[in-house]
């Protein structure tokens, strides 16, 4: 909706209502939100955790409770993770790709948090007396007790330990030792298919082609590659373009 100043009133009563609603919603989800003035600045008043903006009350609008706790979840897992680098102002990230580990896990979520950079950077999502907080994760890749903690046992894949692969993702390709084998993707299993996005990593179902070789995706196996970019790519074997022969 668009405001003028005729109705001003209007607009401050439904930014009334918003920030009231989005607070409460919050809350449910162990995030507390900053004062929001809705009295001055009414729909456009902003959003904000900690003083980290999220956005204003109009973006919110017409949003459910598991839109708006993404929306958080994207600025704050940002912020994180531009913290950690210590990084320049007006770098961002462009892609938040939640990593699968078995649970219980000390966290409630993993995600790797690209910047446009290309450094990707774990940060891992918690609940700290009582609020949601968002944290570096250090992974010592040479400690397989922990690799085995997060992903459950070693797996078997068309590819063994040790053997350097390129791979495709986000229409890009890195090359990397695979330093752990995955099972399939739990997602893969239970779903009937999702499609391609640009802020929440999702990939395709289908056949693909691999070194010659067809496989359906939920059926190969998953890939921990360490292409020395910061956390390790997990990728499907359909992803994996070829192998690097060492000899």
């Amino acid at each position: 909706m668009t405001y003028s100043h005729r109705n001003i009133a209007e607009e401050q009563k439904e930014a009334r209502q918003q920030a009231k609603q989005i607070t409460a919603i919050c809350e449910q989800f162990h995030i507390t939100l900053d004062p929001i003035d809705w009295q001055n600045a009414g729909m456009r008043a902003c959003v904000t955790v900690n003083a980290i903006k999220i956005a204003d009350l109009l973006d919110f609008a017409r949003q459910d409770s598991t839109s708006i706790l993404r929306q958080v979840q994207i600025k704050l897992l940002e912020h994180a993770a531009l913290e950690t680098l210590h990084t320049q102002l007006g770098h961002r990230a462009l892609v938040w790709s939640p990593v699968e580990v078995i649970q219980p896990q000390e966290f409630l979520s993993l995600w790797i948090v690209t910047l446009e950079t290309d450094e990707r950077i774990a940060i891992a999502e918690y609940i700290k007396n009582g609020q949601r907080a968002y944290e570096p994760y250090e992974l010592d890749m040479d400690d397989e007790y922990a690799l085995t903690k997060l992903f459950g046992p070693v797996h078997t894949g068309e590819y063994q330990l040790g053997d350097t692969v390129t791979i495709g993702e986000h229409g890009q390709q890195w090359s990397g030792e695979i330093i752990y084998i995955l099972p399939p993707s739990k997602a893969f299993m239970n779903s009937k298919g999702s499609s391609p996005d640009s802020k929440w990593t999702k990939t395709s179902r289908g056949h693909h082609t691999i070194l010659g070789k067809v496989h359906m995706n939920d059926a190969s196996a998953r890939y921990l590659v360490d292409c020395h970019d910061g956390f390790p790519h997990v990728v499907n074997q359909w992803q994996v373009i070829s192998e690097i022969s060492e000899r």
